[in-house]
């Protein structure tokens, strides 16, 4: 399956694939107990929409990889689906957070469908990006990064090959 629909990018969607996926906040800074509303609604889809394979949440944006799952219907969930998902539920719940109103996500996100070779750098990205923010030294002391126990030390999950 390969889909394709537009807002105001273009997304691309392929059956059995893994995405790489970035979200902006609209200029707002995520202190810490809004940081970890959004990983909790990210991790809530792993198991049920998404296999999570890594997720950080910086202080403006967030970068997931994951592979969808599939539905009823035996097609993999839409990115669509998926994104309102998790920005459409965390932004209600960090906004109530923070007593505020109105839109937290920038409305696009950008996504890439990973192929073998890519999917360990992006993973690293994931890893480093607090890192090279100077928000930690090492990944493991960022609370709002994670990465799938199975992924702790391994290479391309093997049905993405």
């Amino acid at each position: 399956m390969k889909d394709f629909y537009r807002r105001n990018l273009p997304h691309i969607q392929k059956f059995n694939a893994a995405y790489f996926v970035t979200y902006r906040s609209g200029g707002l800074f995520l202190p810490p107990r809004a940081r970890s509303i959004a990983l909790k609604h990210c991790l809530f889809e792993n198991g049920k929409r998404i296999e999570l394979y890594a997720a950080v949440i910086m202080p403006n944006h967030v970068h997931l990889l994951f592979a969808p799952l599939e539905g009823d219907q035996a097609e993999p969930f839409s990115l669509a689906v998926i994104m309102k998902s998790i920005k459409g539920i965390s932004a209600r719940n960090i906004n109530k957070l923070l007593g505020r109103r109105g839109q937290l996500w920038q409305d696009e996100s950008f996504d890439r469908i990973m192929r073998a070779a890519e999917f360990d750098f992006k993973k690293n990205y994931i890893l480093s990006n607090p890192i090279d923010a100077g928000l930690c030294s090492r990944p493991e002391e960022y609370r709002w990064l994670w990465v799938q126990p199975a992924q702790a030390g391994v290479s391309v999950p093997h049905e993405l090959r």
